[in-house]
């Protein structure tokens, strides 16, 4: 269970998902002493996760969620993890989800984005605030340089070069955070998809002729949210995983924005990167 802050001085409140993120916020948290309380989304948030909140409501039960940052605030909240693809422990109980037919339609139709927007809106209207991991954890983020012992060479940085304009770029566009970049060629661009599956797409466009032969050297995965973007909400995430689906793709290494990308373990995912050779680096605001 988190620690409470004093009453009447507001409370940190972890919102918790899906996935590790949660409990790597809750570590984080601990870490640096800030005292904070967790609410866990059932359906959602993994079990042990769930033996250290503080309370456990229904996706939709808003007024649930509402009433205990209520009873804690001025809450200042922080939502981590996924709550996309509802289980069906998530809507168990029939009555809510008959009353709540049409924001089960609008879940299962969209994603994180606009489920999440309408709830912190709501949160907010409440005169609570939110905070993004970024900002409650900022231990978390891809610091600035390179995160294991592997190096990015000549071709590699002609790629990073490539691959930063273009997604400055196409910053102003509602498309994904990363691109596939060889030289001056680029392979893929994320889209709703997401970065496992566009990386998949840059395995097949990377190798010719016809998908067949070695990967164009120097392709690099860069990654950035876009200008503008709510990283409250979507905060762009990399983590092992990552790694090895950059590796299968022909990936030389990965450059992530410095201080705007989460890294899912940072420790393991640095050690992946060695075991397969590939750089991971983190670059900051100025070219």
């Amino acid at each position: 269970m988190g620690n409470a802050a004093s009453p009447g001085a507001g409370t940190l409140v972890l919102i918790a998902g899906a996935g590790r993120l949660p409990e790597l916020v809750a570590d984080s948290l601990e870490r640096a002493g800030k005292p904070f309380r967790m609410i866990a989304l059932r359906g959602f948030t993994g079990r042990p996760l769930r033996g250290r909140a503080d309370a456990t409501v229904d996706l939709l039960d808003l007024a649930a969620t509402l009433a205990h940052l209520d009873s804690w605030g001025p809450a200042t909240v922080v939502p981590a993890g996924s709550v996309a693809r509802p289980t069906a422990a998530a809507i168990f109980n029939a009555g809510a989800a008959w009353r709540n037919r049409d924001a089960l339609r609008e879940i299962a139709g969209g994603g994180d984005d606009r489920l999440l927007r309408a709830a912190l809106g709501l949160v907010e209207e409440n005169g609570h605030r939110v905070l993004g991991v970024h900002e409650a954890a900022p231990d978390l983020l891809c610091p600035e340089g390179p995160l294991g012992l592997v190096k990015a060479d000549g071709e590699a940085l002609a790629s990073i070069a490539t691959g930063r304009a273009v997604l400055d770029a196409l910053s102003p566009f509602d498309v994904g955070q990363a691109v596939a970049v060889a030289g001056d060629r680029v392979l893929a661009v994320e889209g709703p998809e997401g970065t496992d599956k566009m990386l998949a797409r840059a395995r097949a466009l990377g190798r010719k002729p016809f998908g067949r032969g070695r990967a164009n050297a120097g392709t690099v995965l860069v990654k950035a949210p876009k200008a503008g973007q709510d990283l409250r909400i979507d905060l762009p995430a990399v983590g092992p995983r990552t790694i090895r689906n950059a590796h299968a793709a022909g990936c030389a290494g990965l450059a992530l924005r410095a201080g705007g990308t989460l890294v899912i373990d940072r420790v393991a995912t640095a050690a992946e990167a060695d075991r397969l050779g590939l750089f991971v680096i983190g670059f900051g605001a100025a070219a």
